[in-house]
């Protein structure tokens, strides 16, 4: 009975005191508050660099492989990509979320890019509804500072090359062209086994609003 008396009243007791506690003019610091975003710590100039990415845009995007050809591109006009930080991560890192038709299906990718400060570079990673797998890219240590971003990396190719390569690795790049702050463009690059470095897909992305 006594347990159980006393589970039911300390509550009670624990906000009554916070109450008298108050009212008497209790200086006691306040439980801490999780940081938001506005809380946290100034960015460096790496990050600081990527917020000109930040909003909501419209994507058109052109695919050279997986059904497209660099003579007949599928071409989507109706995608809207949005760029946000992810606080959960100390705003470490941005997610881009995009999402639109690929030829007469659904499209869906999810990306995540940052800039290493130990590295001074940034690195990139994809994960969208077309390929069953992740891409993932760094770029050059020390090279966060050139005009343009420029990631490297490379994938087993489940035959968006040609099914000549299913299975090999072939090397890629990913550049991302902030040219103003209402325009980028990103693109991918393939190198397939034998084969000079080849444009695969293109995105200009267009600020709304």
């Amino acid at each position: 009975m006594r347990t159980r008396l006393f589970r039911t009243l300390a509550p009670l007791v624990l906000v009554t005191a916070g109450l008298l506690g108050s009212a008497c003019g209790d200086n006691t610091a306040a439980a801490p508050v999780s940081p938001t975003t506005s809380q946290q710590a100034p960015q460096d100039a790496g990050h600081a660099r990527l917020n000109q990415l930040v909003g909501e845009w419209t994507a058109e995007k052109s695919t050279f492989v997986a059904g497209g050809t660099p003579e007949n591109p599928i071409v989507t006009r109706d995608a809207v990509s949005r760029w946000s930080w992810v606080a959960e991560t100390g705003g470490n890192f941005l997610r881009e979320e995009v999402t639109g038709t690929f030829g007469d299906r659904p499209y869906y990718r999810l990306g995540l890019l940052g800039y290493s400060p130990v590295d001074d570079r940034y690195e990139w990673s994809t994960f969208d509804s077309v390929t069953p797998l992740t891409m993932a890219y760094r770029g050059a240590k020390g090279s966060a500072n050139a005009p343009e971003l420029s990631m490297t990396g490379e994938f087993t190719d489940p035959g968006i090359t040609g099914p000549a390569n299913v299975g090999k690795s072939v090397p890629m790049r990913t550049v991302i062209r902030l040219e103003s702050p209402d325009r980028t463009v990103m693109e991918l690059y393939f190198t397939p086994p034998g084969e000079p470095e080849r444009l695969a897909d293109r995105v200009v992305l267009t600020r709304l609003g």
